[in-house]
């Protein structure tokens, strides 16, 4: 006999459990937005019109040291430098076209009828840039709601420009796939009844921004996201319920792009 209920209505964690990601979705920006920026490097111009790039290490009326970003040491006298400058990383401008991949990693926040207030999420994405600011992928990861699942999804990015910060706009569809086991941690389970959990539908709308260095770029994205998990379990009376858990989220993740 298979009885079925339509949703499993649970409190909401407590507030200070959403505070503990938040804190930690801040500290991730202090780490990670430093990356995006523009660091300047050392540049030794010599008479001979060569340029040396790398880290300064010693300069006197007489020597200039620089060591190089492969660990090389030189040493050149101040008879054959003609100038020493710090610059900028020289930004060729975005890709037009072409494969790369991203790596992303963030959370699904919000006060939701669901057993975890914040389940973590991280992807892996195969991308075509066509034309600089249109941007196509798929890809997968892993998702933490209960149990292990992998998301499934197509995507479309759309940069507003192709500056080195560039805001933009994506949609992103797919599935979850159930690919955790179904081993339950529930203390009021006494008896150990395992859940059959299953995937279900999974869609995200929203925005970020990018900032693009060199042959790279970082990104923050805000998104509305939805998604579907369910699991059914036998109740002490052998009893078959289906639980279903739908997931009305901010999700907020930080990426980098290849």
């Amino acid at each position: 006999m298979l009885n079925q209920k339509s949703c499993k209505t649970i409190n909401p964690k407590p507030f200070l459990s959403m505070k503990k990601h938040l804190i930690i979705l801040i500290l991730l920006t202090i780490i990670i937005l430093p990356l995006s920026a523009q660091k300047t490097k050392d540049a030794l111009y010599l008479k001979n019109g060569s340029v040396i790039y790398g880290k300064l290490l010693e300069i006197s009326e007489n020597k200039y040291k620089i060591q190089t970003y492969d660990g090389s040491l030189f040493n050149f006298s101040s008879d054959e430098v003609d100038k020493f400058m710090k610059e900028s990383p020289h930004f060729d401008g975005r890709k037009i076209s072409g494969v790369g991949f991203a790596l992303e990693g963030g959370f699904l926040i919000g006060s939701q009828n669901s057993d975890f207030n914040a389940p973590f999420s991280f992807n892996i994405i195969v991308n075509y840039t066509n034309l600089t600011k249109n941007i196509f992928g798929i890809g997968s990861g892993v998702e933490f709601m209960g149990s292990t699942f992998s998301p499934v999804f197509l995507e479309y990015k759309r940069l507003f420009n192709d500056r080195k910060t560039a805001p933009f706009i994506f949609f992103r569809g797919g599935a979850l796939l159930h690919t955790g086991g179904d081993e339950e941690s529930d203390p009021y389970n006494t008896y150990y009844y395992p859940k059959d959990y299953k995937g279900g539908a999974s869609l995200a709308v929203g925005t970020g921004i990018s900032w693009a260095k060199e042959d790279m770029e970082t990104y923050l994205t805000f998104a509305y996201r939805y998604a579907q998990t369910s699991y059914k379990q036998n109740n002490y009376n052998d009893v078959v319920y289906t639980y279903k858990n739908n997931y009305n989220r901010l999700e907020i993740k930080f990426g980098f792009k290849f």
